[in-house]
């Protein structure tokens, strides 16, 4: 298997009508994810980026660091 190491994806995460949740990305094309709970659809998003990157093996993105900003919604 391909390891891509690990990569910083932003991804947009919106509450839909029905009441769940969906999740896309502008850094990695293709990722579209849907899940009842934001932890849930976040699980999703990240199985479905990593075969999404291994199929895409030349898309680059910023290597993980020690420190990084996350937006964390609290509400």
């Amino acid at each position: 298997m391909f390891n891509l190491g690990e990569r910083i994806v932003r991804i947009h995460i919106e509450k839909l009508p029905e009441g769940v949740y969906l999740a896309t990305s502008d850094d990695v094309q293709g990722l579209v994810a849907q899940g009842r709970t934001i932890i849930e659809t976040l699980e999703i998003a990240r199985d479905v980026a990593r075969k999404l990157l291994e199929a895409q093996s030349d898309i680059e993105l910023p290597q993980a660091s020690e420190s990084f900003d996350y937006p964390l919604i609290v509400g």
